[in-house]
């Protein structure tokens, strides 16, 4: 548990530095690594996901439905209120009897440690989307980084089987086990074209 919650601790703070560099959002629609949703839609399913519903699945409450049909992008300090939602939700995290027991997702009970996994999985690969999509990098460090190749390993095939993944992404040579978990995930990290 303590490394899993250190882990999640890193990729909550570097979402939130992602977004307080993102700038002021276009109003045009902006293309994103995840084709089915532009800019606004991205960061809203991220800060939903990655900052609400990681705190209520601690707390194992449902997310309330006002939250799910909020666009948080309108206000224009949405991502100082993203980062202080993420320190709730990562505090949420912080008593070792949250990481007991299961937490029902609805369509069943699912082991917390499982839970915090995926959390961390949407909060750093969502967040190295948005990082992309505003022309920034998300940074983790390699036990953090090695956390999530190990996360997405383990869920890669479930995910693709319902559209939670892209096909993976073959990548040349040597690359970081963040790369690796990018690509598995069916996002390309190499550099973009100019």
């Amino acid at each position: 548990m303590k490394n899993a919650y250190e882990h999640m601790a890193e990729c909550a703070a570097e979402s939130a530095r992602v977004a307080r560099g993102a700038g002021a959002l276009p109003e045009a629609s902006t293309t994103t690594p995840c084709q089915e949703w532009d800019l606004r839609e991205l960061i809203n399913h991220w800060v939903l996901y990655s900052a609400h519903g990681l705190e209520h699945r601690a707390l194992r409450t449902p997310l309330p439905d006002e939250l799910t049909t909020r666009d948080f992008t309108a206000d224009a300090d949405w991502p100082e209120r993203y980062a202080a939602q993420l320190e709730r939700a990562v505090a949420a995290w912080s008593d070792p009897a949250t990481w007991e027991g299961t937490i029902d997702t609805g369509h069943g009970s699912t082991p917390a440690p499982d839970i915090a996994r995926m959390l961390v999985m949407e909060t750093a690969l969502h967040g190295w989307d948005v990082a992309r999509g505003t022309d920034q990098e998300f940074r983790l460090s390699g036990p953090a980084a090695a956390f999530l190749l190990e996360s997405v390993e383990g869920t890669a095939e479930l995910y693709r089987r319902y559209d939670g993944f892209a096909g993976e992404v073959v990548l040349p040579g040597e690359a970081s086990d963040f790369d690796r978990a990018l690509a598995l995930s069916g996002r390309d990290p190499r550099p973009v074209a100019a």
